[in-house]
């Protein structure tokens, strides 16, 4: 490895991968900021898109360490990856990061199938497993609180380990710059699990609004996603992991936040104090 580490953070100006350039930057470390459209944005930017496989060599030109992001809304994204990898590693790349889910379990095919390909791609790597972002709440869900005072899913009861995506962000940095490859699944959640109704109970609490949780069908909550302009079987994808948060399966909290960075991760509280302006008309 060398002294001083190149990485290419694959959507760089999102969620995540901005948080991870900040933490980058804060290490001196030397970042490339993939992007679909890097015109007029400095030496730090670099063109990348998924769908323009020409883009992909130009992109890991020189970088020893890469944040990977899939592609966005395909159920099977491995063979555009697996494509990135193949290039990147030719070309002296040896570790990566990949933002996957804690809803994700190994499989043969589609997303589940990342992981499995990063491990024996890559020499040094570590899969990032967060559970829901809190981030969702001031984001996608923040117009039905602001404007009908309601959150819809088909999770009913089911809790989940909401995270913040600087915590997220934080352990992706320590896995992309510490000397020691990690090599590891890192599953990584909040404190605390909630159900969306407690959610809703606590930003009532701090705005003074009365927010509830509708639930519906898991059949009902894949025709929104697709009306929000999903593919009907990326929709369909999403609300099966509704389904499986009902069942239980995001039920439970890690400590992996503190273990890997030696901060204790955000409270949900926390979070919507911050952000407690997101949820008021």
């Amino acid at each position: 490895m060398s002294e001083s580490p190149s990485t290419l953070v694959i959507g760089g100006t999102g969620m995540t991968g901005s948080r991870v350039v900040t933490r980058l930057r804060a290490h001196a470390a030397t970042v490339r900021i993939a992007t679909r459209s890097a015109a007029g944005g400095g030496r730090e930017l670099v063109r990348f898109d998924w769908s323009e496989p020409e883009t992909y060599a130009p992109a890991v030109m020189d970088v020893d360490r890469i944040y990977l992001i899939a592609p966005p809304g395909i159920v099977d994204p491995v063979p555009q990856v697996a494509k990135l990898l193949e290039i990147a590693v030719r070309a002296g790349t040896r570790r990566v990061v990949v933002l996957s889910s804690s809803a994700l379990p190994d499989s043969d095919s589609g997303p589940g199938a990342l992981a499995p390909l990063i491990r024996t791609t890559v020499p040094e790597w570590a899969v990032l497993r967060p559970s829901w972002f809190m981030q969702n709440f001031a984001g996608q869900l923040a117009s039905g609180i602001r404007e009908r005072a309601e959150i819809v899913t088909a999770t009913g009861d089911g809790r989940i380990g909401f995270v913040d995506a600087a915590d997220i962000a934080a352990v992706a940095a320590r896995a992309l710059l510490d000397p020691t490859p990690h090599n590891a699944d890192h599953v990584i959640t909040g404190p605390a699990a909630l159900s969306y109704a407690e959610a809703a109970g606590m930003i009532s609490a701090a705005t003074g609004r009365v927010l509830r949780h509708r639930q519906v069908s898991t059949t009902e909550m894949a025709a929104r996603f697709a009306e929000m302009g999903l593919p009907p079987d990326y929709a369909a994808f999403l609300a099966g992991l509704d389904d499986k948060i009902r069942q239980g399966a995001e039920d439970r909290v890690t400590t992996t936040v503190a273990a890997v960075t030696g901060s204790p991760a955000r409270s949900f509280a926390e979070f919507v104090d911050t952000h407690r302006m997101a949820f008021v008309p």
